[in-house]
């Protein structure tokens, strides 16, 4: 069977979309060796050009330029002999010719429709037309949550039947064991601190650090962060300066995905207050590294911890800080969440992810 993958986010993400598109052609390459993963782009880049050096995975540069992922791309799968075509970003090719060929598309949010504010109105209207018409284009429409799903039958009204909920895995950097002195190395780096509360993610409204910092403002409790920047960043920096926690507070920047996955490590505890995910890949980071999550009773994130995480208001700041202090001063409670969280958390495994998006795969062409 050939596989035909939107690889815009493949070769031009980072982090976010990119490590989902990798990780889920890795996977089924992995897993289903068979099939020939192809990947469709205007621009391939060398970032996951370790998957491409495998017999079955292919890049493929598209024949169109002007417009070509939305005009273009669709014909060169469907040229190509794809069986299915899949949009691992919320977006489906608007052209297609008569041949036949099954068209999905992942949907990971619609938190711009959640929270507009957090959005220019111009990207609002034009996400919203795009995720719209590809989950209505879509033979199938992946979300990544129960949280998603709901979203996606809420606001575009797609009917349960078509929408099957299929969990994200993480990199596995975060699945590996690391010798004592290779998290020595990585401590010493970035100049860490012996104990410390750990951030990851984009320093924006919606991730919600200030409210972290303001919990902590008048504990001993070293932060770590580790994310890019968005205009909110400033608020963050000025609060922090206002309050002298200058020396308390580490930003981390190029950290790459074996450091991080040490940091979660060498982290006491790891929290996550966001106001609104469409997952929370993080979460599941920091289960897999064996470190204990505070997170929000907000949105999916409670699909991401499971039952044995700590949960927070994220809008309550003493809610915040109490619940950081309680398991910061309690080894034992950390201990235990942190054994039963990691038994939860290998539902997300890799191999259990690579069969349910096979079966799903195999589900659509047998709906021919």
């Amino acid at each position: 069977m050939k596989i035909g993958y939107d690889g815009s986010r493949f070769f031009h993400n980072a982090s976010g979309l990119g490590n989902y598109s990798r990780d889920l052609v890795r996977i089924l390459s992995d897993y289903f060796p068979e099939n020939e993963y192809l990947i469709f782009a205007h621009q391939p880049t060398d970032r996951g050009k370790e998957l491409l050096d495998r017999a079955n995975v292919k890049s493929k540069k598209l024949s169109l330029i002007p417009l070509s992922r939305q005009m273009g791309m669709g014909l060169d799968a469907q040229r190509e002999n794809c069986a299915i075509f899949h949009g691992l970003s919320g977006e489906l090719p608007l052209i297609w010719g008569p041949k036949s060929i099954k068209k999905i598309v992942t949907i990971h949010d619609l938190i711009f429709l959640k929270y507009p504010e957090f959005y220019f109105s111009l990207d609002v209207k034009t996400y919203t037309w795009k995720y719209k018409k590809a989950a209505e284009k879509a033979d199938l429409v992946i979300a990544i949550s129960e949280q998603t799903k709901k979203d996606v039958i809420q606001y575009f009204g797609i009917p349960e039947s078509k929408i099957k909920v299929i969990y994200q895995t993480c990199h596995h950097s975060f699945k590996e064991e690391f010798l004592p002195e290779d998290l020595e190395n990585t401590q010493k780096k970035f100049n860490l601190p012996d104990e410390f509360l750990l951030s990851v993610g984009t320093i924006q409204e919606r991730k919600n650090l200030l409210s972290v910092v303001q919990a902590i403002e008048n504990e001993f409790i070293p932060l770590v962060v580790v994310g890019g920047e968005k205009k909110y960043a400033h608020k963050v920096y000025d609060y922090i300066r206002e309050k002298g926690m200058e020396n308390r507070v580490y930003f981390l920047k190029d950290v790459d995905m074996s450091e991080l996955a040490k940091i979660y490590r060498l982290a006491k505890i790891f929290i996550y207050p966001s106001l609104y995910e469409g997952f929370g890949i993080p979460v599941i980071e920091a289960l897999f590294s064996k470190t204990p999550v505070i997170t929000s009773n907000l949105s999916s994130l409670p699909e991401a911890g499971g039952p044995y995480s700590t949960y927070v208001n994220p809008m309550d700041v003493a809610d915040i800080r109490s619940k950081i202090l309680n398991l910061w001063e309690n080894p034992a409670k950390r201990i235990e969440q942190t054994e039963q969280s990691f038994e939860f958390v290998q539902r997300f495994n890799e191999e259990n992810i690579a069969n349910d998006l096979m079966t799903a795969y195999r589900k659509v062409l047998s709906n021919a």
